[in-house]
């Protein structure tokens, strides 16, 4: 999700839950203690120089139950690292506390409210490292309906 996804996405609600990938939900009295532009450098395994830009979130839990983050003012603290930051229209990505250490998280927009999606490793120099390609899938139902229609040795549809 975009930054500007979520900045239209919460203008459209009076308030919202978040909720993490095994359907729990992030207790209501969050706070969004961080908003901010992560940077990272690298080089793959195949020796290419990547730069990744994402926009950062970072939401906290505290004592004070009786706290809600209304949409609005995330929006406002959205647009005032934008301002401040220079921040783009960039790619989010949610910090969560988990059991024993900090979390990341993507966000996608889930029914009425917002979901943390598990983010994954992979390997971005495929073909120099020698990983084949996923073979692609292929449909049974074209088959099927060869054998149905009377498929002979021949034709090519077997």
């Amino acid at each position: 999700m975009k930054l500007s996804q979520l900045k239209t996405w919460l203008r459209q609600v009076d308030n919202f839950t978040i909720s993490l990938p095994d359907g729990s939900l992030v207790p209501s009295h969050f706070h969004v203690t961080e908003v901010g532009e992560v940077t990272k450098s690298f080089i793959d395994c195949g020796g290419t120089l990547r730069r990744e830009r994402m926009a950062s979130l970072q939401l906290w839990s505290a004592d004070d139950y009786n706290h809600r983050l209304a949409p609005g003012k995330l929006v406002h603290i959205i647009e005032l690292a934008e301002t401040q930051l220079g921040l783009g229209d960039l790619d989010l990505e949610v910090e969560y506390q988990g059991t024993e250490t900090i979390q990341r998280f993507g966000l996608a927009i889930a029914g009425e409210g917002l979901e943390l999606t598990p983010l994954t490793t992979d390997c971005l120099a495929k073909d120099k490292c020698g990983i084949p390609e996923k073979p692609k899938a292929v449909s049974l139902g074209a088959y099927v309906a060869a054998a149905a229609s009377g498929c002979v040795p021949g034709n090519g549809c077997c």
